[in-house]
């Protein structure tokens, strides 16, 4: 990227996007963060997403934009609460005051202010109402695009997130900044609402445009492993691994997917390899959540398949520990209970016991934050399940899930994210004491091989099952 490319006040008001601020220079840094955030890579040149951050805020400290992507983009990422870090707090309240004291900042930046308000909050479908609200006068105000996006997926809204993105389509045009990178959002939506065809094609067209869209490869290799094209998927993965491996932000949680195909065949030794090389040396570096929670579940998968992994479990620890108390969104406590559990000799179990508690407490007090408020009906079953299922009740476990398996989707992250629960059900079920969850197995595997044919993993399942119900 060069600086000099980077849009000024006069290019973001000809495209009817205006930013409040006198500064050129702070509205180029503000295109340079959001370059980076849609196309999922830190560009070093600049100093990254962070030295961009110190850039826009050097350049204008009161930019009310500045503000709201750098504190939004904290938030969206989910690995800091605003209850437990009073720096972000603090940011979140600065955002607000700048809003409230600046009299002529325009009502789409207003509405951006509110939405950041709601999701520091805990309240993403309010957060994610404002951003749809500013793309209905707005429809290529790229950053609202995509913090719903990501709002969307947090809330498991897999057909909002899908449709924010058509609703806007017609309205981009490919000489405008960063269209190409739209169809990777939509394909990722068409993919979670089980359009998997058209999908492969939005994607293959994104790939076309350009070609190192991680995004964009994400959601082919995605297409493939819900279809267990193994194959396919593996030589797609090594033909376009050139191209996106560089793509800091993403980079890990593509070898994520890679890992499963490996795991899907059967070759435990080949997911451990890329466990070891990819996923875990990234999610050390960058300690996103993605990548943490991506590690979780990949040795969380493996030991489901016998694997031994748990040295690697108590490594892992240490990356999410400090994050016991956050409770920013379901799906990372339950992944972060998995590595408590699988380092429970390390110290794990006392973390576990802790985030139980906290979630126990949050239960009790509802407030205007969603994920809160899912605690009861669905985190804590399903962070109860896990407990069971470690300590070898395995008919408890099938209990606590069984009932709430269609309301999974709530907990957010994608289909083949939130796959390891559907797995955990089946495995508690052919492991438990009991015949009618024999039955259940069976029937889950029968259910679960209709949707994906021909799937390795499922065969060995299906195998496993005869045996041990012979």
């Amino acid at each position: 990227m060069i600086a000099s490319s980077f849009r000024d006040c006069q290019a973001w008001r000809a495209e009817g996007l205006t930013l409040s601020t006198s500064s050129n220079e702070a509205c180029k840094m503000y295109d340079a963060i959001l370059t980076q955030y849609v196309t999922w890579r830190n560009d070093e040149t600049l100093g990254g997403i962070e030295g961009c951050i110190s850039a826009v805020k050097t350049a204008d400290p009161n930019f009310v934009m500045g503000h709201v992507i750098s504190t939004g983009l904290e938030l969206v990422g989910t690995g800091s609460s605003v209850r437990l870090n009073e720096r972000l707090a603090s940011a979140v309240k600065r955002t607000l005051e700048l809003a409230q004291s600046q009299k002529d900042i325009t009502p789409r930046e207003k509405l951006h202010v509110r939405a950041v308000e709601h999701f520091s909050k805990g309240n993403f479908p309010k957060a994610c109402d404002t951003w749809e609200e500013i793309l209905l006068e707005h429809p290529t105000d790229l950053l609202a695009l995509k913090f719903a996006h990501d709002g969307f997926f947090y809330l498991g809204a897999q057909t909002q997130m899908r449709d924010s993105v058509a609703r806007v389509l017609p309205h981009w045009k490919p000489q405008m900044p960063l269209s190409s990178y739209l169809k990777g959002l939509y394909s990722f939506g068409l993919l979670e609402t089980h359009f998997y065809d058209q999908a492969e094609k939005v994607a293959k067209e994104g790939l076309a445009l350009t070609p190192d869209d991680a995004w964009c490869v994400h959601s082919v290799a995605h297409v493939h492993e819900m279809k267990a094209e193994v194959d396919e998927g593996l030589k797609f993965m090594e033909s376009t691994e050139n191209d996106w491996m560089g793509c800091d932000m993403l980079a890990c949680h593509n070898y994520w997917h890679w890992a499963l195909y490996f795991i899907e065949k059967g070759e435990y030794e080949a997911a451990l390899n890329i466990f070891d090389s990819q996923v875990s040396r990234r999610g050390r570096t960058s300690g996103a959540m993605l990548d943490t929670v991506d590690a979780c579940s990949l040795l969380y998968r493996l030991e489901m398949e016998g694997v031994c992994v748990k040295e690697r479990w108590r490594e892992l620890q240490q990356l999410t520990a400090p994050h016991t108390d956050d409770h920013v969104l379901l799906f990372n406590d339950l992944h972060f209970l998995m590595s408590a559990m699988g380092a429970k000799e390390s110290g794990g179990a006392a973390h576990a016991q802790r985030l139980l508690e906290g979630l126990r407490e949050l239960a009790n007090n509802p407030d205007e934050n969603q994920q809160h408020q899912l605690v009861g009906s669905v985190g804590l079953p399903m962070c109860q399940a896990l407990v069971e299922y470690g300590q070898g009740n395995y008919s408890c476990a099938v209990e606590l899930l069984k009932p709430i398996r269609y309301n999974m989707t709530q907990i957010g992250g994608s289909d083949a994210q939130r796959d390891v629960f559907s797995l955990l059900l089946i495995h508690a079920a052919m492991k438990s004491d009991e015949a009618h969850h024999h039955k259940l197995a069976r029937s889950l595997l029968v259910e679960r091989e209709a949707i994906k044919p021909n799937s390795p993993l499922t065969d060995r399942l299906i195998q496993r099952a005869q045996v041990l119900h012979t």
